[in-house]
């Protein structure tokens, strides 16, 4: 990309534009794209991975520096290559697997990170990262921009005090408090440069030239041991290109959310900090496993993963006759098709003959268990596995999850929630007993409402992919209104409460609602349970955050030129002789402003009005001519702004579940 002319940069999109609808062939480990009748692109990719700048060769007169390998490379899909090891003096290099770890068994994304969507957008192969080699991460702690203001709580009355929290299970460490290197904090200034360049043009400007050099931080950033704000940078490349094919699964939601973490990790990570919070921000490349011993597990339920990355599978959910939660994944490269189908592949653990699905309602004795921080079983040569007798919700141990009250369950999971490596303990699941009394219309879909432990709770679809059941059980689910069921649910934050249903235990048994179709008998109740003592509910706080997000995302969406003119620069009037000035628009109140003041939350107000403000700030220079703006300036104050709205929806989703 580097070696292309600022001419043929300007041509990279439609080139890709082109190059994708013309014929490919295939033929011994080279690909070939036919540019015309005369000349191809190859792709020289033995074993499936283009791993050197020469392995794509063109046949055209400007080659090697010409448009077609640019565009070819934007095209190819970014290669699942994770072979390549760390850097011996790495200081946050994890510690290996047991010696007989079998990784082919662990997931290589979160399920909490799927989401329904055509296959992945393609991504360069030349600067060879592996998606999944990057999705793990660790427990956010970066400082906030301190210029402008920090993101703190809400005044007012509209925000809440927090809930009572829980204590979550003890977990192993899954980062080294180690110093953050040079290398590690020129390669986050690189992601941190890369990524105020695409917030500054948006998905509108954020074409194959920005989204290659944020490839190439990125790329930077793993050889660093960087994995975390790594993963965060390949995930907005996905979304952006995603968002500008206009695919049916993208949410502007998520790419926001992956560019807001990108931005925290590098933003902290060229900050001084200590040695936990700067390990904290780099992350792991990969889990380490320990040994776990001996468990006797019950099977809770099986969900299909379907992730953004171009993986999907199952993970069965059990836990251990004291609460703690483990699970048994079998996700792999695949589509819908595979996280539809996998729940009926036998369990690869031990010499168990256990589907997925079976396990999700049967009990697992194991032996020499290897178990990573996240509660991840490994399946190892050295674990031996037995099929057990399950136990039904109803009864102890699994019955005990049930008993925590659901704020503490709440609470914990938001505790969690800033922690994304440890989401796969379960700890943003929720276990609720509840009985389905509405439908609510939303623009998204139809969702359940259920009144649980004295709230209204709204249900909705955990994925909307047509291949998968959630959908259509959530539909059949609406027509047995009345009915008591015990449910799993995974918490969605919002300032009502609502969670993604997962599973339900219905009079006619255990469904999985990812996996499991019910039929019109299976919703019809032979006995319901008795109804719970009617409780007054309290109304809910509402703060006009919308507001806020809705400024964020349009960022996101159209760049920093999406709010300038909310705030025009102020005429000139300087001699061109004089002392060179800023130019500042004038602090004006906008009826945004004025509603998020007048709802008590001026700390919103005046990170929107800073949003704008940098966003329309431009200098002058000697002679009195406008130069570029401060994107730097204008990235922290959306920084700023983001992470403002994660602890005040935070505070509201609290709120909004306490009794």
């Amino acid at each position: 990309m580097a070696a292309l002319s600022p001419r043929l940069r300007k041509r990279l999109d439609a080139a890709v534009e082109k190059l994708a609808a013309r014929p490919v062939t295939s033929d011994g480990g080279i690909c070939r794209i036919a540019v015309d009748d005369e000349t191809f692109v190859e792709l020289h990719a033995p074993g499936g991975t283009v791993a050197a700048e020469d392995a794509i060769r063109c046949g055209c007169l400007l080659a090697p520096a010409c448009v077609h390998r640019a565009a070819a490379a934007t095209l190819a899909p970014i290669a699942d290559d994770t072979s390549a090891p760390a850097p011996s003096d790495a200081p946050d290099q994890p510690s290996p697997p047991a010696p007989d770890e079998s990784d082919a068994t662990a997931p290589l994304t979160d399920p909490t990170e799927a989401r329904t969507s055509a296959p992945p957008a393609a991504a360069p192969t030349g600067s060879a990262l592996p998606a999944s080699a990057l999705t793990s991460s660790a427990p956010t702690s970066s400082a906030l921009p301190s210029s402008p203001p920090p993101a703190s709580a809400p005044t007012g009355s509209a925000l809440p005090a927090s809930a009572p929290t829980s204590s979550a299970p003890t977990t192993l460490p899954l980062t080294t408090s180690a110093p953050t290197t040079p290398p590690q904090a020129a390669a986050a200034e690189a992601l941190w440069q890369a990524a105020v360049l695409v917030l500054d043009a948006g998905v509108d400007g954020a074409g194959a030239v920005l989204q290659a050099g944020l490839l190439r931080a990125a790329h930077t950033a793993r050889l660093a041991a960087l994995p975390r704000p790594a993963a965060a940078a390949i995930r907005t490349v996905n979304g952006l290109r995603a968002a500008r094919a206009a695919e049916p699964g993208h949410r502007t939601a998520e790419l926001a959310d992956a560019l807001a973490e990108l931005l925290s990790t590098a933003y902290g990570l060229r900050r001084p900090g200590t040695p936990d919070a700067h390990a904290a921000l780099r992350g792991t490349a990969r889990r380490a496993y320990a040994p776990g011993g001996s468990l006797r597990l019950y099977g809770l339920f099986t969900e299909p993963v379907l992730t953004s990355t171009g993986h999907a599978g199952v993970v069965t959910w059990t836990a251990d006759a004291v609460g703690r939660l483990y699970t048994v994944p079998d996700v792999a490269p695949g589509g819908p098709a595979r996280a539809r189908n996998a729940g009926d592949r036998a369990v690869r653990m031990g010499d168990t003959a256990l589907t997925h699905r079976d396990l999700a309602r049967a009990g697992l004795v194991v032996s020499g268990a290897t178990v990573s921080a996240d509660g991840r079983l490994g399946a190892g040569r050295s674990v031996r596995a037995a099929a057990a007798a399950g136990a039904d919700w109803t009864e102890e141990p699994l019955a005990a999850l049930w008993s925590v009250p659901v704020a503490h369950q709440v609470a914990r999971a938001l505790a969690a929630g800033a922690a994304r490596a440890t989401r796969a303990t379960g700890e943003d699941l929720l276990f609720l007993d509840a009985t389905l009394t509405g439908v609510a219309r939303e623009a998204g879909g139809d969702c359940l409402v259920a009144e649980c432990d004295g709230l209204t709770v709204r249900l909705t679809a955990a994925d909307d992919h047509p291949e998968l059941a959630h959908r259509e059980n959530l539909a059949l689910l609406a027509t047995a209104l009345g009915t008591r069921v015990r449910a799993i649910a995974r918490l969605v934050p919002a300032g009502h409460p609502r969670a993604a249903l997962l599973a339900v235990r219905l009079p006619a048994g255990r469904h999985d609602l990812g996996l499991d179709r019910l039929q019109r008998q299976d919703v019809t109740p032979t006995s319901p349970l008795p109804e719970p003592a009617p409780r007054p509910v309290r109304p809910t706080p509402s703060a006009p955050l919308h507001i806020l997000r809705r400024r964020t995302e349009q960022v996101v969406v159209a760049g920093r030129r999406a709010l300038t003119h909310a705030a025009p620069a102020r005429p000139h009037t300087t001699a061109p002789h004089t002392t060179p000035r800023h130019t500042t628009a004038p602090h004006t109140t906008t009826p945004d402003t004025a509603l998020l003041r007048r709802a008590g939350l001026s700390t919103a107000a005046e990170l929107l009005d800073a949003m704008r403000r940098t966003a329309a700030e431009r200098g002058r220079d000697g002679f009195g001519r406008l130069v570029s703006a401060d994107t730097d300036a204008f990235a922290r104050a959306w920084l700023a702004t983001a992470r403002y709205l994660d602890e005040a929806s935070t505070a509201l989703c609290r709120e909004a579940w306490r009794t």
